[in-house]
């Protein structure tokens, strides 16, 4: 059961329209751009996707593909798997899209923030992407943007109205989250949080304190875990959670890998998810579907909002003089999808 949007109305994207044919956002640009060796089946089913959608192509993307190639960096430092190639893909489509060569590297904790900038300078980058947390390297985003080059965050980031931004409401998604597990029923509801250093971590544990406050239940400082949105330190977390004098109904972790290793560290308990536990994700990574119970959970787009990202990037980097200081600030719809691993808390 998949709950209905929440968040900023948008207009459909290709990968709705992909989602909805059921094939892949390649094959759709491909029928949208008249290009041969589509099949009339697959052709049909795009097109009655489209109609059903009222999707009407970037129009500014396509411009923007028959400009000179641009060079487009992507910094990452992400640790989990999924995420990143969910990230990964969106990216290598906006620029194949807009005619764009993407420049992919890593960030690794021992590498400074100023090092990692010279060296996307050094590569003659027209401009770069940032997936969280570097956004918030506020001396790796100066150090490129006193170079020249254009720089878009993703994700949630801490407040700077001069840097370009697209993510979803981190907060509002998961206030949201903590609001269907107290309409179920469950009043000790714990959370796991994620890397101290990641602006969604505090705002996804700021959505749940909300939650709790609005529905009249005290917040218990035992019920907050601290993970780092690793699968081990998800397990570590569950685990402490599991062994209170009073253990919780229900648990929401910030990511779906920990919210995996949360499931596992109830079968550990002999606990039922969802009959003893509930437990819910956030990101809606296909681990989300692979395990089972499959996880109830918090979509959103990474996909689409690093191809957007790419687009927004192209806009900055080919605006007109007079339009350079506009910097971008786009919020991407969430949605609460509901599958079998959560449940009204049983009677005891």
């Amino acid at each position: 059961m998949t709950a209905e949007p929440r968040g900023p109305k948008r207009a459909p994207t290709i990968h709705d329209v992909a989602r909805r044919a059921g094939v892949s956002r390649m094959t759709v640009s491909r029928v949208i751009n008249g290009e041969k060796g589509v099949r009339p089946t697959t052709q049909r089913r795009v097109e009655a996707a489209i109609r059903e959608l009222d999707y009407a192509p970037n129009l500014a993307a396509r411009s923007l593909a028959g400009a000179a190639t641009l060079r487009i960096g992507l910094l990452y430092r992400i640790p989990n798997p999924a995420y990143l190639t969910e990230f990964l893909l969106g990216a290598l489509e906006g620029c194949s899209r807009i005619n764009a060569q993407l420049i992919v590297q890593r960030h690794s904790l021992s590498t400074g923030e100023t090092a990692a900038a010279e060296a996307l300078i050094g590569a003659r980058l027209d401009g770069v992407i940032l997936p969280p947390p570097l956004g918030d390297a506020h001396l790796l985003v100066g150090c490129l943007r006193g170079a020249g080059v254009k720089v878009v965050a993703t994700g949630s980031t801490r407040p700077a109205p001069s840097l370009a931004t697209i993510g979803i409401d981190d907060f509002g998604a998961a206030r949201e989250m903590t609001r269907h597990l107290v309409r179920l029923g469950h009043r000790r509801i714990g959370l796991i949080t994620g890397r101290p250093n990641h602006a969604s971590s505090g705002l996804r544990q700021q959505g749940y304190c909300a939650a709790l406050e609005e529905a009249g239940i005290a917040l218990d400082e035992r019920m907050i875990a601290t993970g780092n949105f690793t699968y081990r330190s998800g397990l570590e977390a569950a685990e402490h959670l599991l062994s209170l004098d009073e253990v919780p109904t229900a648990i929401f972790a910030s990511n779906d890998d920990m919210a995996a290793a949360t499931i596992a560290a109830a079968h550990r308990c002999s606990l039922d998810v969802p009959a003893d536990l509930s437990v819910c994700g956030f990101d809606d990574t296909p681990l989300a579907t692979t395990i089972w119970p499959e996880l109830t959970t918090i979509r959103q787009p990474v996909a689409a909002m690093s191809d957007e990202a790419v687009t927004m990037l192209a806009e900055m980097i080919r605006a007109p003089g007079n339009e350079q200081d506009a910097v971008p600030h786009r919020m991407l719809d969430f949605d609460l999808i509901r599958r079998q691993s959560d449940a009204p808390p049983r009677r005891r």
